[in-house]
């Protein structure tokens, strides 16, 4: 009987977990591969149904998500997770065939963290999976200043700088920009963002997200670059290089 040590045990136990809820087994098996391959434990379901049993039986760090299943489909799934107390924080990536806007926009609007068309690279799939993870765990930390190239913003106390100069912005505007700092690469739809628009301030009467992005874009200034626009979905505060 081989004797593993218990600091090798220890490290295992820290692997993350993958669930994969995929009914393709050409694909299911190249993502097992490559997870394994990048130190990842992984789980996987070939439909919707026994994939929910599983979210509740291996808890998973982050799920990804096929659309077209058997027994339950994707998006019903995500819709199930993300309504759930104890499981609504677990981040899901969708990967599907079903590239319209329409598909993509309904995907994070129930809650995805990401949207991976197929087909795509497994050293793209990993990159998404691993920015998808870093994301979670920055928000698990109480995060009261943020600080993103020339500016810090003080979250508690609601006031943007740049280079300790104050910069006046609304409410509105300042729970938009902190919502897409806390999300960096990933892409927020219109209605997502409504939740951090201020109901009090008079131009917000048709919720025109666009018109808070175009303001937020002109005080920050003409060479800022860093929130862009993902036409026909929303948008997205670039992540640092």
């Amino acid at each position: 009987m081989v004797r593993i040590p218990g600091d090798y045990i220890g490290v295992y136990m820290q692997k993350t977990k993958i669930l994969l809820v995929e009914d393709e087994e050409d694909i299911a098996s190249l993502i097992k591969f490559q997870a394994e391959l990048d130190g990842y434990r992984i789980h996987i379901e070939s439909d919707g149904l026994n994939g929910l049993l599983a979210v509740e039986k291996e808890n998973p760090d982050i799920i990804l998500l096929d659309i077209m299943l058997p027994g339950l489909n994707g998006l019903d799934f995500c819709r199930k997770v993300k309504n759930h107390p104890q499981h609504h924080a677990i981040p899901i990536i969708i990967l599907s065939a079903r590239t319209e806007e329409v598909d993509v926009v309904l995907g994070l609007e129930l809650g995805a963290d990401d949207y991976v068309p197929k087909p795509f690279s497994l050293k793209v799939l990993f990159s998404r999976i691993r920015a998808v993870l870093r994301r979670g765990k920055e928000g698990e930390k109480e995060t009261k200043t943020i600080q993103f190239g020339e500016f810090v913003m003080d979250a508690e106390k609601y006031i943007l700088r740049k280079n300790d100069k104050p910069i006046s912005l609304t409410l509105s505007e300042f729970g938009i920009l902190r919502r897409l700092l806390l999300n960096r690469g990933q892409v927020l739809t219109r209605n997502q963002l409504l939740d951090d628009v201020q109901n009090d301030e008079a131009f917000i009467i048709d919720r025109n997200i666009d018109v808070h992005i175009a303001s937020l874009r002109k005080k920050l200034g003409p060479h800022f670059e860093g929130i862009e626009t993902v036409r026909g979905i929303g948008y997205r505060f670039k992540e640092e290089e």
